[in-house]
């Protein structure tokens, strides 16, 4: 009864609140950004959702889009730009994201959507992620996010997938705050974003 209505019910709700509330802040966001890169404020990429379904999310942008002499993009650390650190820290580039949830594309909770090239790296384990709504935060997200390792991760992963509930979905939300106010486990240490996943040998 959770899991399949009334989890979608206060996603459905909490996303209309939450945008209609953070509006304000929203465009003051968007605005910095666009003053600060002088470019498209939104990030904007294809990932798997529930079932693999294909989806565009939404973020702020937190990174320009330089590119070394011969086109290619410059690696992530030279990218990320100072007011994108911020916002990276404080996860304000995730509020856009609302906008998924509300879509009924996204969860508030559930295991983060990762990018489409990975759906061919996971073993059979790993897959199960793929069984409910991605969501924009998660049960790995408040227990290591990028500071632990891919395999640590999936587990988490799985094993949200394997105990939703409505008591931990609490439990989420109180660490996810927690762990904003101190901008802990954003990255692991000298990388500016979580290393690409090259599949799991087992």
């Amino acid at each position: 009864m959770y899991k399949n209505l009334i989890k979608y019910l206060i996603d459905f709700t909490v996303s209309l609140i939450a945008l209609l509330l953070l509006s304000p802040f929203f465009l003051g966001i968007a605005l910095l950004i666009i003053i600060a890169t002088r470019a498209n404020p939104f990030f904007y990429q294809r990932r798997p959702g529930k079932n693999e379904k294909i989806f565009t999310i939404i973020k702020f942008k937190t990174m320009n889009d330089k590119r070394d002499s011969e086109g290619n993009l410059l690696p992530d650390s030279k990218r990320l730009t100072r007011i994108g650190k911020i916002i990276r820290k404080t996860s304000l580039d995730e509020i856009p994201q609302l906008l998924n949830v509300l879509k009924g594309e996204m969860s508030m909770i559930g295991p983060r959507p990762l990018l489409p090239e990975y759906l061919a790296l996971y073993n059979d384990f790993q897959k199960q992620r793929h069984q409910v709504k991605p969501g924009i935060t998660g049960w790995a997200q408040v227990n290591g996010r990028n500071a632990i390792s891919w395999e640590d991760k999936f587990d988490l992963d799985i094993y949200y997938v394997d105990n939703i509930n409505f008591i931990l979905d609490l439990k989420i939300i109180y660490k996810t705050i927690k762990k904003v106010f101190l901008g802990s486990d954003i990255n692991k240490n000298g990388e500016a974003t979580m290393h690409r996943f090259k599949g799991t040998n087992q």
